[in-house]
This record gives structure tokens, C-alpha cells and sequence, in this order.
């Protein structure tokens, strides 16, 4: 049978966030979930929040074509106004319209569409390092190259003159992660600003319109540190977001895609972003879970418990002599390894049943991400393997 070779090729090209975390499902089955100490994945121990519960029970007591019947494609004409009134109350009167929301499967979804209604064949999207790695996955099914710029060396900022350096006639999207995966940092209003005006002066210069795709799935989850509105930096700008981390539903699928009313191409690119969705069948999001979020819209995330967890992993950590990024927000750590070589670092981990992903994922050596939306427990208890380790690195140095 003759068939897509990149679809073959992605399906047998794991991920290795997904292969590490099937592998510490497979050895909590084998020896316990006590002994296995997984910090692979970004998926939430913390519960969704009571109105989430509340609105469900609600929503299923309404007539069954309501609760499980086809929506609008682009999603519920209520809902989205809920949503844009949100977003206005927040960001002011300028933010958000009905008309610019297209009400999506999760971020994954939110940024495959929206990287499908802009590049065409040829096009060059760029990302800072470290940076999501299925990022490069829906760039390239797109047509389009991924374009790796490194982010500063000592506080994971973007590096405007690495940008402006990398943009050519040909670069269409620059994506923004903030708060990011896999670091924990929020790109300051400075750093933002700065990246704007790189960008604006590359599409004067190359005669382009380049988009800035703002993956703001975090943004809920921040200790103390304001997270930017980009549109009010750069008005050539979409937003994708995703309920999955800030309500704890990253199994529902669902989320956004924004083109904000300030866009100089609003018309242009809404249309595409509802073309996309039809012609990847990205259309009708979940119907419950629309009227869901439609009530919860400005339910606030439980950062308390990611902040008790990511206190607890740097103090512990930090005790035993391990260096890392203190996280502003998401919740993710990321530690350096105690070995230039990643993998192998992350191979001695696995031998003590501790599991962090590799950075070569994240486009970089290195370094190790942890993800800290595990049960406090996990890391307390982790901390007798994690100083297993260090001294094993030291005794090997004596």
C-alpha cells in the first residue's frame, strides 16, 4: 500500500515527552506509583475547579441537542461573546469581538489552524529556543521551515538581535511561548516591546507582513510576574489559548484562536483561520465544554497548589546543589544537568525511577525540564533519588 510518507514518518518518530511518560506508567504498574517519580508531562494533578463541576451538571440537564448536538463551526454565537467580554474587561475595550474568536480543540488545534491560514509552501516560521518541540511538527505539515533562534543565555529572554538577525523575506510567523514551556520565564514588556519593533522593522524592510503568534496556554499560572498583552505591542497578532492547564481539562480539548480587532488584517485573517478549520476538520468544538468555559470565563487557575509545588522543587532541589531557572509562571523547571550530554543525564535519572524530559527535545543539550503539576507528595518523596544522583556525579568527580 502506497501511503503519506510524512504521516508514516511523524506516527514512527515518537514523542518523547509521550514515550518517557508511557514509560513511567508502564513501571508504576511494575513496582508502584510511590517508587516512580514522574515529572515528564504537563498534565494537572490539581482538579478542575468547583464551577467547572457546577456548569457540567448544569449543561447536562439541558435538552440533549444543546448539550451534544453540532454547534456553529466556529463555535457558539453566545459563547464567544462571553469570551470576548472577558477578554475586554481584562485587556480593555479594544481586545476582542465575538467575530474574532474561533472556539478550537485545545492549543494544538488553536495553533495548527492558525499556522495552516497563513503559510504558504516556502515560508519560514520562527521559534526561540527552547521552545515546545510539536511546535516544529505543525510548522512543518504547514509547508513551512522552522527557523530555531536561541533565546539569551542567562535569562531565557528573547534575544532580539539572534531575531532580527534570522528574519528574511521569506519568515511569515514568529511564535511567542509566554509563560513558556519548557523554561517557567515570562518574556518581560521591555523584552516584548523590543521583539515588536524587530519584527515591524523586518516587514518594512522585507516589504512582509509577519505575523506573531502569541501560544499563551500559561498565561493563568504566573507568581507575582504580570504577563503582557501582546496585541497591545504588535498589532499584526493572533493569540491561541487553551483551557487544558489553566481549568485542569487538557483532556477535553478545548480553546481559541483570536485575531484581536486591532489587527491591521482581521477580516483577512478570520476568514482564513475558519477556512483552516474546515479544510483540517478542526470545526465544532465540544459542545458541552463550550457552554463550560462560557461559565467559567473568569474562573482564576489554582496557582497556589503549582506555587506550593514549585517552592517545595527548587528548595529541595537547590539543598542538594542543583542549579536551574527559577520558574515565573507555567509550571515547569528547568534544571541543569549535571553533563553537557542530556540524554545521557536523563538515562541516569530513569535508573533511579526519576523522570525529567531531555532538552534536546526542547532544541537544545543540556538541560532537563520537570514538570511540577505532579501531587506534592511526588516531589517530597523524590528527593532521596534526586540526591542519589548528585552524589553519584560527585563521586565519579573525586
Amino acid at each position: 500500500m502506497r501511503i503519506n510518507q510524512k504521516s508514516y514518518d511523524l506516527g514512527a518518530a515518537k514523542s518523547s515527552i509521550r514515550e518517557i511518560a508511557a514509560y513511567a506508567a508502564k513501571r508504576r504498574e511494575e513496582i508502584g506509583a510511590q517508587n516512580v517519580f514522574d515529572f515528564s508531562i504537563g498534565n494537572p494533578s490539581v482538579p478542575a475547579p468547583d464551577a467547572v463541576y457546577d456548569s457540567i451538571k448544569q449543561t447536562i440537564a439541558l435538552p440533549p441537542t444543546q448539550v451534544h448536538g453540532y454547534t456553529p463551526a466556529a463555535g457558539l454565537p453566545a459563547v464567544k461573546e462571553a469570551l470576548a467580554a472577558s477578554l475586554r474587561r481584562r485587556f480593555g475595550e479594544q481586545a476582542a469581538r465575538a467575530q474574532d474568536l474561533y472556539i478550537t480543540c485545545g492549543a494544538a488545534a488553536s495553533l495548527s489552524i492558525t499556522l495552516h491560514a497563513v503559510i504558504n509552501p516556502g515560508d519560514e516560521v520562527v521559534v526561540i529556543t527552547p521552545y515546545f518541540p510539536e511546535y516544529r511538527v505543525w510548522i512543518e505539515h504547514a509547508g513551512a521551515t522552522c527557523v530555531e533562534v536561541p533565546s539569551c543565555k542567562d535569562d531565557f529572554q528573547i534575544d532580539t538581535v539572534a531575531l532580527r538577525n534570522a528574519l528574511t523575506e521569506r519568515t511569515k510567523v514568529v511564535i511567542v511561548n509566554s509563560p513558556n514551556n519548557p523554561v517557567g520565564i515570562i518574556y518581560s514588556q521591555e523584552n516584548l516591546a523590543k521583539t515588536a519593533a524587530v519584527l515591524q522593522e523586518g516587514s518594512e524592510h522585507f516589504g512582509t507582513d509577519i505575523v506573531l503568534l502569541a501560544d499563551e496556554p500559561y498565561r493563568e499560572i504566573s507568581y507575582g510576574t504580570d504577563v503582557p498583552w501582546i496585541p497591545s505591542l504588535y498589532a499584526n497578532t493572533v493569540v491561541c489559548y487553551s483551557y487544558s492547564k489553566s481549568l485542569s481539562l487538557p483532556g477535553e480539548r478545548v480553546g481559541w484562536v483570536l485575531v484581536p480587532p486591532t489587527n491591521p488584517f482581521n477580516e483577512q485573517l478570520v476568514f482564513a483561520i475558519a477556512g483552516s478549520g474546515r479544510a483540517l476538520g478542526f470545526v465544532c468544538a465540544p459542545a458541552l465544554f463550550q457552554r463550560v468555559i462560557a461559565d467559567c470565563v473568569d474562573e482564576p487557575s489554582n496557582v497556589a497548589a503549582y506555587d506550593r509545588n514549585r517552592r517545595a522543587l527548587m528548595d529541595g532541589l537547590q539543598n542538594l546543589g542543583y542549579t536551574f531557572v527559577e520558574p515565573q509562571g507555567a509550571f515547569y523547571l528547568w534544571l541543569k544537568a549535571l553533563e553537557p550530554d542530556a540524554e545521557a543525564f536523563f538515562e541516569r535519572c530513569r535508573a533511579h525511577e526519576v523522570l525529567p524530559v531531555p532538552s534536546n527535545s526542547f532544541g537544545c543539550t543540556g538541560w532537563v525540564r520537570l514538570g511540577y503539576c505532579v501531587s506534592y507528595q511526588t516531589i517530597v518523596t523524590s528527593m532521596d533519588a534526586w540526591a542519589a544522583i548528585m552524589r553519584e556525579y560527585q563521586h565519579e568527580q573525586l
